[in-house]
């Protein structure tokens, strides 16, 4: 071995310094942007998570066998493996970007109060006798304590709290702001925080979960507004406008379920006072309810057949018989429960009122009440404690609806018709909570029923096919036109709308099997009308009258519960104009992606535990995203 010496070191040395500094006479000046992203600050990556999980924190999750806390939820979310209510093991195939546990305000953390023998429920004569009877802590006991609980949950604000006077709620939405904090990882992991206002009128769902853009030190400044202040959707708009005043800080809520609100979710009058919804009613629901959760195990919301003859997907997840009241579903209700029909309606009030009180982006998400967002078909964890898998049919049979009128099956539906859905898919710049909230508000989201698969779309009037294969294409997008979510307004005569489309399968799950736009609008007779349009087809199936040639075919072996991805296509782009484009007329334009035909949840169980495939379901079913419709409204 060769080694230099000191001499011709020192010599090498000294070079090196003067190389250094006649380089440095070449630096640029301090203003140069070589990099070409100083600049850029649209949503760049799409983060998926759940707005919308229940830890036993919440009254129905807890005394009905849930043992998950807020911490193990935010452990599972990051992909950790943790303990079911039911002793067995969980974990999922990926981590979740981002995570909202939205415990239910109504007496929140009571199961968890009692289970520690709390001094929080002492010198309350209610809380003592809910006490005797859970104090066994056996099943029978717990069931017994949900009976006693729920009798005055369902009695509302007519039947006020009954621990109104207790520090309760206060200590544990305290104890639940400390583990957001504690597991919230700005650029990995976010926690927001958030909770549900359970609102249910007569049985009938009118739930929302309020999602908070701050830290722990703003939401700490207030009691969580529960359905025990008021079950009316407007006053939890005036608590969420003081909660802003007094923090200056930002809340927003999503509504879901209004397939079983028997109407209300959507209706043409307020809740209480029964008058038509004006101008003012509609901008406030905008300003507070830029999103709806439109899939989730309850069923999907998206669309009925009844509403939407002629779209052949319609028909999925469809909950469409009551809802936990005792009153059955009738057909006049059904307009007023589907975000199509809605979306369909709100451009109907703009026109007449000036605003639309329905101009809402698409989540989706999961309303777990495990502590165990999963919403994978091979891994689903189920609704509740009880029906966490087992090889007992009961996890199919468990009625959810239909408990209020026991000598009346017609309003029955059962856990095995749910679905393991949803996700939330957001267009973020970073994974943080101010980036993520803001995109949520500005309705830069798109919903899927349990896949993470990715799809974007700009609209604009300059777009091309040719935009499709660019480089820069989200950049391209956001200069030239809008993203989901977005509004085309006032364009030109002559000039029609392009929407620029990209979707992409989720890597661990199915081909894609097509995409479609959904229109919606108002004719020059002020009617809404709809049409479904087929805009891409994997397998090159041709577009005929605006639909697929020919039927994709389905792999599934319903005997092992597999597939493949033999048929489908891992990527389908394309750019579509508006065939039909009048600018005089208002419209919406959302995209629906849907992958090749899978095993369902309960097929898997049956193939895992043995048992007979249930007839009351079909055995496979296609995944689907939604996004966020973008609105054209006239000059």
């Amino acid at each position: 071995m060769h080694y230099l010496s000191l001499a011709t070191l020192a010599g090498v040395t000294l070079a090196a310094q003067a190389a250094a500094q006649d380089v440095g006479t070449l630096s640029p000046s301090a203003d140069t942007e070589y990099a070409p992203y100083l600049q850029h600050d649209y949503p760049n990556q799409v983060l998926f998570g759940d707005t919308h999980l229940h830890t036993a924190y919440s009254a129905d999750a807890g005394l009905t066998g849930a043992t998950t806390t807020p911490d193990d939820a935010y452990r599972f979310a990051k992909g950790q493996v943790v303990t079911s209510s039911n002793g067995i093991p969980a974990r999922l195939q990926r981590p979740l970007d981002f995570l909202v546990v939205a415990d239910h305000a109504e007496n929140l953390g009571l199961y968890i109060a009692l289970d520690e023998d709390s001094p929080l429920l002492e010198g309350n004569e209610w809380a003592a006798g809910l006490s005797d009877i859970f104090s066994p802590r056996t099943k029978e006991a717990k069931d017994e304590a949900y009976v006693y609980w729920g009798s005055a949950f369902s009695s509302g604000p007519s039947g006020g709290d009954p621990l109104a006077d207790s520090p309760l709620v206060q200590t544990m939405w305290e104890r639940i702001t400390e583990a957001a904090e504690q597991h919230n990882d700005p650029g990995a992991f976010t926690a927001l925080i958030g909770y549900e206002w359970t609102s249910g009128p007569d049985g009938n769902n009118l739930h929302r979960n309020l999602i908070f853009r701050d830290s722990k030190a703003e939401a700490d400044q207030v009691v969580p507004f529960s359905a025990y202040d008021s079950d009316d959707p407007e006053d939890l708009w005036d608590w969420m406008e003081r909660y802003e005043t007094l923090t200056g800080g930002q809340v927003l809520a999503i509504p879901h379920n209004g397939n079983l609100s028997n109407g209300l979710m959507f209706d043409d009058v307020t809740l209480t006072d029964k008058t038509p919804i004006d101008a003012a009613y509609a901008e406030r629901r905008m300003r507070w309810e830029p999103l709806y959760e439109v899939t989730q195990i309850k069923g999907d919301g998206e669309a009925h057949p009844m509403l939407s003859p002629d779209d052949a997907f319609a028909d999925y997840g469809t909950w469409d018989v009551g809802s936990f009241g005792p009153e059955l579903k009738t057909p006049e209700m059904l307009p007023r429960e589907y975000a199509r029909e809605a979306l369909k309606r709100g451009m109907a009030y703009e026109a007449k009122l000036g605003a639309n009180p329905f101009k809402f982006g698409m989540v989706g998400s999961t309303d777990s009440h495990t502590g165990l967002s999963t919403a994978q078909e091979d891994n689903f964890f189920g609704k509740a404690p009880m029906v966490e898998p087992t090889g007992d049919v009961l996890r199919w049979e468990e009625e959810i609806t239909g408990r209020l009128t026991p000598d009346d099956p017609a309003d029955d539906q059962i856990h095995g018709i749910g679905l393991a859905s949803g996700v939330a898919a957001v267009w973020a710049r970073e994974n943080t909570r101010e980036a993520i909230w803001d995109s949520l508000n500005n309705k830069e989201v798109y919903a899927t029923t349990g896949t993470r698969l990715r799809v974007r779309v700009f609209a604009g009037t300059g777009f091309g096919a040719d935009d499709l294969v660019r480089s820069d294409f989200a950049a391209y997008g956001y200069e030239n036109g809008v993203p989901m979510g977005g509004e085309l307004t006032g364009l030109a005569e002559g000039t029609v709308p392009g929407l620029l489309i990209r979707a992409l399968r989720d890597p661990d799950a199915a081909n894609l099997d097509r995409v479609q736009v959904v229109k919606g609008w108002v004719d020059a007779s002020g009617e809404t009308q709809e049409r479904i349009y087929d805009v891409a087809c994997s397998d090159g199936r041709a577009i005929i009258d605006g639909a697929c040639d020919g039927d994709l075919g389905n792999t599934v072996d319903v005997t092992t519960a597999t597939y493949t991805n033999a048929i489908g296509a891992p990527f389908l782009d394309t750019h579509w104009q508006d065939p039909d484009f009048d600018p005089a007329l208002r419209a919406f334009y959302y995209v629906r992606v849907l992958e090749i035909p899978t095993p369902r949840w309960t097929t898997y169980d049956a193939v895992l535990f043995g048992l007979e495939l249930p007839d009351f379901v079909e055995p496979t079913h296609q995944e689907r995203a939604y996004t966020s419709p973008i609105w054209y409204t006239p000059g």
